[in-house]
């Protein structure tokens, strides 16, 4: 886009107004990311899928979301926050339009890897932009609003999704957000622009963005980091995402609107959470304590979640412990906001597009990898007799514990 139509713009919308614009992506990325607990039994029911299936439906996304970030934080260095997210996202409105019409499995994961791919840079850009143009000290407090904010989408696929399915179709539902991602593109279309700086010409090429990984891997805390990133986040969109509605229908013979409702209290923690942590941030000192002992108190909710211990109640106290337990696992992973916090300060803002973006791909390749994984032990415990669900949670609670301890024990950032 021409320097003197994005001036034209800057003088319309302020960075704030801009962010909120690139969170309208971020929101849609969400409801897209989650979309599976609500679609996972209908789906299941039309095409016969086994668990492992439904693993392998819901993780594409998150693999090629994943998968993608190394290059969407090299093409948001070199050519920019607009026009990165206004290139991809319209392969999501493909891959939404595509999952309506699917005929069969194979093309409902052709579709998710589009989505993936046009989702990629949704929260990236949202980070970068915070990292760039806002206070150094304020980038806890803004992150923590984008993730809120973002979980608007999470609101999409709960309540109101599962009367959608319920009452029409899950075709219906990829239609629904297929529209709300076309309305996201020209929102940004329209009021996101470049600020004028960053059109410079000492921009880094491609080549110089791809060398500068080099040092973003042989720093020592660089493990640890990425480490945490691929369970701590998969820890919570692996329940949320997938695993909450078949568990409250096989468990407790929920409804879809009643696993929606669940599925709705769940987001609005998740709106509430990140801000609140955010605000909260212990500072430098102290944040990577606050971020091993939130891992490890997850792990500890979905243990107790692994035990069933509502199997030995009568059926509406069991019932009431699972939701219980799993909206303690959406106001506890609010903590995902300091770990962006934690690698903004590990790294210098010159690489801020890079680091963030290698973080990312460790978050959400750790998240496709947890769907995929869970799925597999989920149909490994069913041809054995035992209660799958009890054998997902026990999985996740140990990856995310053996996570928080290697975040503890490893390197950290030399300040």
């Amino acid at each position: 886009m021409d320097n003197r139509v994005d001036q034209g713009r800057a003088r319309a919308a302020s960075p704030l107004v801009m962010l909120l614009a690139l969170t309208c992506a971020f929101v849609i990325s969400q409801a897209f990311r989650s979309v599976a607990t609500i679609l996972a039994p209908p789906l299941k029911a039309q095409f016969d899928l086994s668990a492992q299936s439904l693993g392998i439906f819901s993780g594409t996304y998150h693999f090629t979301f994943g998968a993608l970030q190394f290059f969407m934080g090299m093409s948001i260095d070199v050519y920019g926050v607009r026009r990165t997210v206004l290139t991809a996202f319209p392969f999501a409105i493909a891959g939404a339009l595509l999952s309506a019409l699917a005929p069969r499995l194979e093309w409902l994961i052709f579709g998710q890897m589009l989505i993936g791919i046009g989702c990629a840079p949704a929260f990236l850009v949202g980070t970068v932009f915070i990292a760039r143009y806002f206070p150094v000290a304020r980038f806890a407090a803004f992150s923590g609003l984008v993730l809120g904010l973002g979980s608007i989408g999470m609101l999409i696929t709960s309540t109101p999704l599962a009367w959608v399915v319920q009452h029409y179709s899950w075709r219906a539902g990829f239609a629904v957000l297929g529209v709300c991602a076309i309305l996201a593109w020209l929102l940004i279309w329209r009021l996101v622009h470049e600020p004028a700086h960053t059109a410079a010409s000492d921009t880094p090429s491609m080549g110089d963005a791809l060398r500068s990984y080099g040092p973003l891997f042989k720093l020592p805390h660089t493990a640890g980091i990425l480490l945490m990133g691929f369970v701590g986040y998969a820890s919570f969109i692996a329940l949320r995402g997938l695993w909450l509605g078949p568990m409250l229908t096989a468990r407790h013979d929920f409804s879809l609107v009643q696993c929606g409702n669940v599925a709705l209290i769940m987001s609005i923690i998740s709106i509430v959470s990140p801000p609140l942590f955010g605000r909260l941030d212990p500072g430098t000192a102290a944040r990577r304590r606050w971020i091993a002992a939130c891992g490890a108190i997850v792990a500890a909710l979905f243990t107790v979640l692994a035990f069933n211990v509502g199997a030995a109640m009568d059926a509406k106290t069991g019932a009431v412990i699972d939701a219980a337990l799993c909206i303690a696992v959406g106001l506890f992973s609010g903590y995902s906001v300091l770990q962006y916090t934690n690698v903004r300060d590990a790294y210098p803002a010159g690489i801020a597009g890079r680091a963030i973006g290698l973080f990312n791909m460790a978050v959400f390749l750790g998240a496709a990898f947890m769907q995929w994984f869970t799925g597999f032990t989920a149909s490994m415990a069913q041809s054995h007799g035992i209660e799958p669900f009890s054998v997902v949670f026990a999985t996740i609670a140990v990856l995310l514990a053996l996570g928080a301890l290697g975040f503890a024990w490893l390197p950290k950032p030399q300040n």
